[in-house]
């Protein structure tokens, strides 16, 4: 556990250091979600990397104006913005005892590389070749904190088909991939696996 807190000091003082940095938006009231959303761009900063303060009010408007340029095709990005943006990211609903519930909010360790597991240092979010099964990724579960190592593909020597259309339909179809968005579970990166070239995997970006 106190790794995990130690990540959490970590992720504060990147925030720090990017709010009060001469090239990043100094402060939330000196730089608007337009000149934010500018300096993400101009920089190549994905979106998912909001410069704004996690559950402020611009942290929230800049995902919603993303999405509104990406909608319009005023905004190429890559596919693990484009999934985000895809989503309700951005979208907050507002409870009767006067709390409020952000939509579809980012893993609190995405701009982590790495993280200790059973006592050695591991890349998060990066998924190899090998292990009991195929592919294997380490994350951690946002609930609990922990590291937990994610294994998924077959081991019986069939290849993954990413390269055939109605294979791909298919799977997505009988896998119910749009709906996996729980990255501690092998379902989320079966059916994300084309889009890691590292995985050594020829076909399209998504299933």
């Amino acid at each position: 556990m106190d790794a995990y807190y130690n990540d959490i000091k970590t992720i504060l003082s990147r925030i720090d250091r990017i709010q009060g940095s001469d090239s990043a938006p100094v402060a939330e009231q000196e730089s608007t979600v337009e000149q934010a959303y500018e300096y993400h761009v101009k920089n190549n900063i994905p979106i998912r990397e909001n410069v704004f303060r996690p559950g402020s009010d611009k942290y929230f408007e800049l995902f919603n104006y993303a999405r509104k340029q990406y909608d319009e095709g005023n905004l190429k990005c890559d596919w693990e913005d484009a999934e985000l943006l895809e989503s309700e990211i951005g979208t907050v609903i507002k409870l009767t005892n006067g709390y409020s519930v952000p939509l579809d909010q980012p893993f609190a360790d995405d701009g982590l590389s790495e993280a200790e597991y059973q006592g050695k240092t591991v890349q998060l979010n990066s998924p190899k070749r090998g292990g009991p099964k195929k592919f294997y990724v380490y994350v951690r579960n946002p609930k609990t904190g922990k590291i937990k190592k994610v294994t998924w593909g077959d081991t019986t020597g069939l290849s993954v088909k990413a390269s055939k259309p109605g294979r791909v339909k298919s799977f997505v179809a009988r896998h119910n991939c749009k709906q996996k968005n729980d990255k501690t579970k092998a379902g989320y990166w079966a059916c994300r696996t084309p889009r890691y070239k590292s995985l050594g995997v020829k076909g399209g970006a998504w299933w």
